[in-house]
Protein backbone atom coordinates (compact mmCIF):
# COMPACT_ATOMS: atom_id res chain seq x y z
CA UNK A 1 0.00 0.00 0.00
CA UNK A 2 1.54 3.20 -0.77
CA UNK A 3 1.78 6.03 1.45
CA UNK A 4 -1.36 8.29 0.66
CA UNK A 5 -3.76 5.52 1.22
CA UNK A 6 -2.07 4.16 4.04
CA UNK A 7 -2.74 7.69 5.72
CA UNK A 8 -6.34 7.83 4.09
CA UNK A 9 -6.77 3.99 5.71
CA UNK A 10 -5.74 5.23 8.82
CA UNK A 11 -7.82 8.43 9.32
CA UNK A 12 -10.62 7.17 7.98
CA UNK A 13 -10.29 3.93 10.17
CA UNK A 14 -10.68 6.68 13.33
CA UNK A 15 -13.18 9.04 11.48
CA UNK A 16 -10.55 11.48 11.73
CA UNK A 17 -10.89 14.77 9.04
CA UNK A 18 -7.40 16.38 7.83
CA UNK A 19 -7.01 19.87 6.63
CA UNK A 20 -3.24 21.47 5.58
CA UNK A 21 -1.78 24.58 5.33
CA UNK A 22 0.67 24.51 3.01
CA UNK A 23 3.12 27.04 1.22
CA UNK A 24 6.36 25.37 -0.24
CA UNK A 25 4.29 22.17 -1.09
CA UNK A 26 1.72 24.40 -2.82
CA UNK A 27 -1.50 21.80 -2.17
CA UNK A 28 0.56 18.76 -3.31
CA UNK A 29 -0.03 17.14 0.98
CA UNK A 30 -3.92 17.33 -0.11
CA UNK A 31 -3.22 16.60 -3.91
CA UNK A 32 -1.33 13.53 -2.89
CA UNK A 33 -4.43 12.20 -0.43
CA UNK A 34 -7.45 13.49 -3.36
CA UNK A 35 -5.69 10.97 -5.43
CA UNK A 36 -6.78 8.26 -3.38
CA UNK A 37 -10.15 6.95 -3.95
CA UNK A 38 -12.42 7.55 -0.47
CA UNK A 39 -10.12 10.13 0.81
CA UNK A 40 -12.88 12.62 0.74
CA UNK A 41 -13.92 10.87 4.12
CA UNK A 42 -10.86 12.09 5.59
CA UNK A 43 -9.67 15.50 3.45
CA UNK A 44 -11.89 18.64 4.63
CA UNK A 45 -10.18 21.43 3.66
CA UNK A 46 -6.36 22.59 2.28
CA UNK A 47 -4.74 25.80 2.61
CA UNK A 48 -1.86 26.97 0.35
CA UNK A 49 0.01 30.57 1.33
CA UNK A 50 2.57 31.30 -0.22
CA UNK A 51 2.53 35.17 1.02
CA UNK A 52 3.44 36.89 4.41
CA UNK A 53 -0.28 38.41 3.71
CA UNK A 54 -1.49 35.37 2.95
CA UNK A 55 -0.44 33.50 5.92
CA UNK A 56 -1.20 36.37 8.14
CA UNK A 57 -5.17 36.83 6.78
CA UNK A 58 -5.87 33.22 6.11
CA UNK A 59 -4.02 31.59 9.29
CA UNK A 60 -3.44 33.99 11.58
CA UNK A 61 0.23 33.63 11.52
CA UNK A 62 1.81 37.23 13.60
CA UNK A 63 3.53 39.30 11.37
CA UNK A 64 5.92 39.62 14.44
CA UNK A 65 7.06 35.82 14.16
CA UNK A 66 7.51 35.71 10.20
CA UNK A 67 10.10 39.02 10.83
CA UNK A 68 11.81 37.29 14.13
CA UNK A 69 11.90 33.88 12.84
CA UNK A 70 11.48 34.03 8.73
CA UNK A 71 8.97 32.89 6.64
CA UNK A 72 10.67 29.37 6.58
CA UNK A 73 10.64 28.35 10.03
CA UNK A 74 9.27 25.72 12.49
CA UNK A 75 7.69 28.65 14.71
CA UNK A 76 5.62 29.96 11.01
CA UNK A 77 4.79 26.82 10.29
CA UNK A 78 3.30 25.73 14.37
CA UNK A 79 1.24 28.80 13.66
CA UNK A 80 0.09 28.24 10.25
CA UNK A 81 -1.05 24.82 11.70
CA UNK A 82 -3.16 25.96 14.69
CA UNK A 83 -4.24 28.68 12.43
CA UNK A 84 -6.01 26.74 10.11
CA UNK A 85 -7.30 24.41 13.15
CA UNK A 86 -8.95 27.61 14.43
CA UNK A 87 -10.53 29.15 11.38
CA UNK A 88 -14.36 28.93 11.13
CA UNK A 89 -15.10 26.48 8.46
CA UNK A 90 -12.08 23.35 9.23
CA UNK A 91 -13.67 20.50 10.77
CA UNK A 92 -10.45 18.79 10.80
CA UNK A 93 -9.13 16.97 13.41
CA UNK A 94 -5.73 17.49 12.53
CA UNK A 95 -3.58 20.00 10.26
CA UNK A 96 -0.26 19.30 8.50
CA UNK A 97 1.27 22.34 7.41
CA UNK A 98 4.88 23.02 5.98
CA UNK A 99 7.05 25.86 4.96
CA UNK A 100 9.95 26.06 3.14
CA UNK A 101 12.51 26.62 0.99
CA UNK A 102 12.48 24.52 -2.04
CA UNK A 103 15.82 26.23 -3.83
CA UNK A 104 18.29 29.03 -2.74
CA UNK A 105 16.92 31.57 -0.96
CA UNK A 106 18.44 34.79 0.73
CA UNK A 107 21.83 34.69 1.96
CA UNK A 108 21.89 33.96 5.43
CA UNK A 109 18.75 32.24 5.10
CA UNK A 110 18.14 28.38 5.24
CA UNK A 111 19.89 25.79 3.12
CA UNK A 112 17.94 25.39 0.21
CA UNK A 113 15.50 21.85 1.12
CA UNK A 114 14.95 23.08 3.82
CA UNK A 115 11.69 22.41 5.05
CA UNK A 116 9.48 23.34 8.26
CA UNK A 117 6.47 21.27 9.46
CA UNK A 118 3.80 21.08 11.70
CA UNK A 119 1.72 18.83 13.08
CA UNK A 120 -1.62 20.38 15.00
CA UNK A 121 -4.53 18.25 16.53
CA UNK A 122 -7.50 19.33 18.11
CA UNK A 123 -8.15 17.36 21.33
CA UNK A 124 -11.30 17.33 23.31
CA UNK A 125 -9.29 17.85 26.56
CA UNK A 126 -6.13 18.76 25.43
CA UNK A 127 -6.93 21.81 23.35
CA UNK A 128 -4.69 22.01 20.60
CA UNK A 129 -1.24 19.64 20.51
CA UNK A 130 1.27 20.92 18.35
CA UNK A 131 4.50 19.21 17.11
CA UNK A 132 6.98 20.66 14.85
CA UNK A 133 10.16 19.60 13.32
CA UNK A 134 12.32 20.97 10.02
CA UNK A 135 13.90 18.74 7.81
CA UNK A 136 16.27 19.06 4.47
CA UNK A 137 15.87 17.34 1.54
CA UNK A 138 17.92 17.04 -1.52
CA UNK A 139 17.20 17.32 -5.26
CA UNK A 140 15.64 19.76 -7.70
CA UNK A 141 12.81 22.29 -6.74
CA UNK A 142 10.37 19.81 -6.93
CA UNK A 143 11.74 16.39 -5.66
CA UNK A 144 11.99 18.72 -2.66
CA UNK A 145 8.57 19.59 -3.09
CA UNK A 146 7.50 15.92 -3.19
CA UNK A 147 9.53 14.59 -0.87
CA UNK A 148 8.08 17.23 1.86
CA UNK A 149 4.50 16.94 1.09
CA UNK A 150 4.81 13.02 1.18
CA UNK A 151 7.27 13.31 4.96
CA UNK A 152 4.12 15.44 6.25
CA UNK A 153 1.85 12.42 5.59
CA UNK A 154 4.64 9.81 7.12
CA UNK A 155 4.62 11.69 10.38
CA UNK A 156 0.42 11.89 11.01
CA UNK A 157 0.25 8.41 12.58
CA UNK A 158 3.38 9.10 14.64
CA UNK A 159 2.34 12.32 16.33
CA UNK A 160 -1.18 11.29 16.59
CA UNK A 161 0.44 7.87 18.89
CA UNK A 162 2.46 11.22 20.86
CA UNK A 163 -0.57 13.29 21.41
CA UNK A 164 -2.20 9.44 22.46
CA UNK A 165 0.90 8.23 24.64
CA UNK A 166 0.52 11.63 26.66
CA UNK A 167 -2.93 11.73 26.88
CA UNK A 168 -3.11 7.82 28.60
CA UNK A 169 0.32 9.67 31.08
CA UNK A 170 -1.61 12.04 32.34
CA UNK A 171 -4.56 10.11 33.00
CA UNK A 172 -2.15 7.53 34.55
CA UNK A 173 -0.83 10.42 36.81
CA UNK A 174 -4.24 12.20 37.94
CA UNK A 175 -5.46 8.91 39.25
Amino acid sequence: MNLPMQVVSFLSSRGLKLATAESCTAGQIASYLASVPGSGACLDVGFVSYSPSGKAGFLGVKLSTMKRFGLTSQEVAREMAEGALRQEGCCADIVVSNTGLAESGTEGGPPPGTQCFAWAFRTRRQGIRTFAEPRRFAGSRNDVRSAAALYALSRIEYYFNEVAATWRTWVRHRT
